[in-house]
């Protein structure tokens, strides 16, 4: 992979979510892309292009339960990242981030690599809902717009 698409990808994140600004979100790491992979392939998405990824999208497989805490703000992202088991039955999907470079964006690229790894997702487990955390309007209406796409009802925590 180019790091030059790579390097643009994390200062992407970085400009969307404040990551480094927020000690309760979700930082992404070599170690944190092993885990969501582990819990399955298909959590970890991309899409690239001669020069490297100019799409990348983070799904966390989780519990209902667990859900419902992250969404009334019992749990950070962090946290519900980290109290989310490893080789669980998950019921549900946090959709944790989805990221076009802007040459790219109005395509479809996330909505297809989202919709993508739910359905993966949803054949190994008993996925029964969407939640998400909107940053953007165009966040949101990704996150409507794959929700009616995979039938599942999706639920969004407000800032």
């Amino acid at each position: 992979m180019a790091s030059g698409s790579y390097e643009r990808m994390i200062q992407l994140a970085e400009e969307s979510f404040h990551t480094s600004e927020d000690p309760s979100a979700i930082v992404v790491t070599d170690t944190l892309l092993g885990r969501l992979r582990h819990m399955h392939s298909s959590t970890v998405s991309e899409e690239c292009d001669e020069a490297g990824p100019v799409a990348w999208v983070l799904l966390l497989p989780t519990t209902h339960e667990l859900i419902v805490r992250f969404l009334d703000k019992s749990l950070s992202e962090r946290q519900l990242f980290e109290a989310t088991p490893d080789d669980a039955t998950y019921d549900a999907l946090y959709m944790c981030s989805a990221l076009v470079l802007p040459e790219y964006r109005r395509r479809g690229i996330a909505r297809r690599l989202i919709v993508d790894a739910v359905r993966s997702i949803g054949k190994d487990q008993p996925i029964s809902e969407l939640a998400f955390w909107p940053f953007s309007i165009e966040g949101r209406l990704l996150a409507e717009s794959a929700a009616r796409e995979c039938r599942l009802p999706l639920f969004g925590r407000e800032r």
